[in-house]
């Protein structure tokens, strides 16, 4: 009894004595897991995805823990679901499932939008190859742009594994804070008679045949342009072809529900996991929230700008707000557009026409990330 008690007593002091001599990293991250935890279990930011990461990131920094280490818990649900891609392509089905593009066929043209809103993406891989990153680094950076977390996961922990742990907290992060930084660039680039613009209601024409052979069409369209992102594309589309089916509830609801949140679970500890605090806090790591930050605001600056020009040739027949729903922060940012047309004219309804741009971001984050990865096999970097 008294040895084991003077070896746990050795045990803690060995591990305060590490804290203190080279812990001083975990512990700083032991405090932005609490962080991590409070901003979901108080403030109910993304809790469903911040509870888990942080609790991975207080695992894996408390001294000796040796979770993240080959063969522990973190580093097992890692390589189950995170290093082989399972655990994001299996939350794209859960996406499809849940997403209706309805809005979009109603009015085919705002699926422009979804590509203005992906501008963002580019332009900050261009910034990030010229601050020195390599390339496979600057993809993975840039495609935070795509405000769309399993995007980024499934790019970053195939090609740039050891930014696993700041893109996916930054993508996760900025999605979460996309109703605080819509709104002041939406301002910014319009004016109060753009923002008072009325579209009018979205006719419900589109027949459950057109939705049904949709998630078919962009499939074999995107996989002949860009295969080397069909697996994303494809996962995407086969939630939504299980949804317009209609003929298997089970599986739709167990996507959306039972799949859904067991992998989001396992998929958060894997995350947190790499948060180690030696290899999370480098310069680096300021540097892919700062550039994250720039692609998220410049995809709703392109996205707001495309909807001025769109208003100019239409005759002022489109809002302009609507294009800031072109990022894929689904439905966040429609509601965000919606709410900012309410506040400029209480009887203006935006919220149809921004869940149509909405979902053409939603395609064209993950578009965008097929393209990247295609060019990238095409110069045979990957």
């Amino acid at each position: 009894m008294i040895d084991s008690i003077v070896a746990g007593v050795s045990g803690l002091g060995a591990g305060v004595a590490y804290l203190f001599s080279q812990g001083l990293p975990n512990a700083i991250m032991l405090a932005v897991g609490g962080v991590l935890l409070y901003l979901g279990a108080k403030k109910d930011v993304e809790p469903l995805l911040l509870i888990p990461i942080g609790m991975g990131c207080v695992l894996v920094n408390i001294p000796l823990s040796e979770l993240g280490a080959e063969g522990g818990l973190l580093k097992i649900f890692y390589d189950m679901g995170v290093g082989n891609e399972l655990f994001p392509l299996l939350i794209f089905v859960a996406i499809g499932a849940m997403t209706d593009f309805g809005p979009l066929l109603e009015n085919p043209r705002i699926l422009l939008f979804g590509a203005a809103g992906q501008v963002g993406i580019f332009l900050t891989l261009l910034l990030a190859l010229a601050l020195g990153f390599p390339v496979l680094e600057a993809v993975s950076i840039a495609i935070i742009g795509a405000c769309d977390g399993p995007t980024a996961i499934y790019v970053t922990s195939q090609y740039a594994p050891q930014l696993l742990g700041p893109v996916s907290v930054a993508a996760y992060s900025y999605m979460a804070l996309v109703p605080i930084i819509m709104p002041p660039i939406m301002r910014a680039l319009t004016t109060e008679k753009e923002r008072t613009i009325r579209m009018g209601t979205v006719k419900k024409s589109v027949s459950p045949t057109a939705k049904l052979l949709f998630p078919l069409v962009v499939t074999l369209i995107g996989g002949l342009i860009a295969p080397k992102g069909l697996p994303l594309l494809g996962t995407i589309m086969l939630g939504n072809f299980m949804r317009e089916s209609g003929v298997v509830q089970r599986l739709t609801k167990a996507s959306e529900n039972e799949i859904a949140n067991v992998v989001t679970l396992f998929l958060g500890l894997a995350i947190g996991g790499t948060m180690e605090g030696h290899a999370f806090l480098k310069p680096t790591t300021l540097a892919i929230f700062g550039m994250g930050f720039v692609a998220i605001s410049m995809d709703v600056a392109a996205g707001v700008l495309f909807g001025k020009l769109m208003c100019r040739l239409t005759g002022g027949r489109i809002n302009p707000l609507v294009g800031a729903a072109g990022i894929s922060a689904y439905p966040m940012a429609a509601r965000v557009v919606q709410t900012q047309g309410q506040r400029y004219d209480k009887k203006n309804h935006l919220l149809m026409h921004a869940v149509g741009a909405n979902t053409g971001g939603q395609i064209g984050s993950v578009v965008a990330a097929a393209v990247m990865l295609s060019v990238l096999k095409g110069m045979g970097l990957i």
